[in-house]
């Protein structure tokens, strides 16, 4: 169900007014033709509470970026509770809008040079049904800009949509012949009948399923398990992500990391943008 706002609601007629029409703006004028390389395995979890949500994500070329939406009044707005909702901080106005006018900017991709679409997560906190059905309105209206589902064949755009959050999602995305967005599934979807069309993405709470947290030795029983739940999603076109990983800079937030890398974790999970950048940059150097 949709929830409503502790202080009082702006007029959001002027978010609405953005759609991939929008005239290409010059904050990316300066990018070269082929920038720096994206860090494609890089997700940045709860983005939205940077101080420049989506910009920031991209200026350390990070390849994933979530965004928690709420149903409000029938608009979308990004927080990660309730208390922090503001009417003036929607979906479109923080990455649908900087988004369809960066890739215009970039001649059709996120990072100039570069066509590997990058992934929005999108991570639905009121009820999934309806919600979903307002965020497909949405995208629909960025006719370009997603990678699209249609009538069993999927058309890679600029941006990756997949939607996590509240599982009530799932069946009206499954009900569509065409749509502008993925799903987003558990482990218990691993090796189910749902193809990699509809879910192409596997995240799970790395807690739930692992006790090791990155001191010490790395259980023997537990890389065994990491590396075949890997193999199988990665057999079935499926990418794998973990959750409530540790995220403190350290030896054992690194060596946690080393592991999900050495297994083939397609995204590791963090805040902390310049310390996953720098990471990642390091280990492709040796």
């Amino acid at each position: 169900m949709a929830v409503t706002t502790r202080r009082r609601l702006l007029t959001v007629g002027a978010a609405l007014a953005g759609t991939a029409a929008l005239p290409a703006t010059g904050a990316w004028a300066g990018e070269k033709k082929h920038g720096p390389r994206p860090l494609w395995r890089a997700h940045a979890h709860n983005d939205y509470e940077h101080p420049r949500p989506l910009y920031d994500a991209l200026d350390h070329r990070f390849g994933s970026v979530e965004a928690d939406i709420w149903l409000v009044d029938g608009e979308l707005l990004v927080a990660h509770d309730a208390v922090d909702l503001d009417p003036s901080r929607t979906l479109e106005s923080l990455y649908l809008d900087p988004l369809a006018a960066r890739v215009r900017a970039n001649g059709g991709a996120v990072y100039r040079g570069h066509r590997k679409p990058l992934q929005l997560l999108v991570d639905i906190k009121t009820e999934g049904s309806s919600t979903y059905l307002e965020l497909d309105r949405q995208l629909r209206r960025y006719r370009h800009l997603f990678t699209t589902y249609d009538r069993g064949r999927v058309r890679t755009g600029p941006v990756t949509a997949v939607i996590s959050g509240h599982r009530a999602a799932r069946a009206p995305m499954e009900a569509q012949k065409v749509r502008r967005a993925f799903y987003d599934g558990r482990l218990a979807d691993l090796g189910g009948p749902a193809p990699a069309s509809l879910i192409p993405l596997i995240s799970d709470n790395w807690t739930l399923n692992f006790t090791w947290l990155g001191a010490g030795a790395f259980p023997e029983a537990e890389r065994a398990k990491l590396h075949e739940l890997v193999s199988t999603a990665h057999a079935r076109g499926q990418r794998v992500r973990f959750w409530a990983t540790p995220d403190q800079p350290g030896p054992a937030r690194d060596a946690l990391w080393g592991e999900l890398l050495a297994a083939g974790v397609d995204h590791l999970n963090t805040d902390d943008l310049a310390g996953l950048e720098a990471f990642l940059d390091a280990h492709e150097r040796h």
